[in-house]
């Protein structure tokens, strides 16, 4: 793959159930707040780390908000190594609405847990 491919929210899920690695470049406190489980924070103080330590060889899924950011995250990523790159389209705003049982809803220390 020399390029990304932008793919939905349920092709992302396919391959996530397959094994896909997760990246979600929104800021720190969305993530905080929700994200898809598995996946993992990233931005300029970890991207370093994460592409020395990732399985450049595995399907990565790239989320931002609304899939617009993620494109060129996904671009970048490939020219680092990465051999399969793909971009959520409609990001984590998307996936919410149609995977609302797919997100990892932050854990809230101070409310009562059901």
């Amino acid at each position: 793959m020399t390029e990304f491919e932008q793919i939905d929210a349920q092709r992302a899920k396919t391959l996530i159930d397959q094994g896909a690695a997760l990246a979600d470049i929104r800021d720190p406190e969305s993530f905080s707040r929700a994200h898809i489980p598995g996946a993992v924070h990233l931005d300029n103080s970890n991207l370093q780390q994460f592409v020395e330590e990732s399985d450049l060889d595995l399907p990565l899924v790239v989320y931002c908000y609304h899939g617009l950011s993620s494109q060129s995250a996904a671009q970048f990523l490939i020219s680092r190594g990465f051999e399969e790159v793909y971009s959520l389209a409609g990001g984590f705003e998307g996936w919410q609405q149609q995977f609302p049982q797919h997100c990892q809803q932050a854990q809230h220390p101070d409310r009562e847990q059901p």
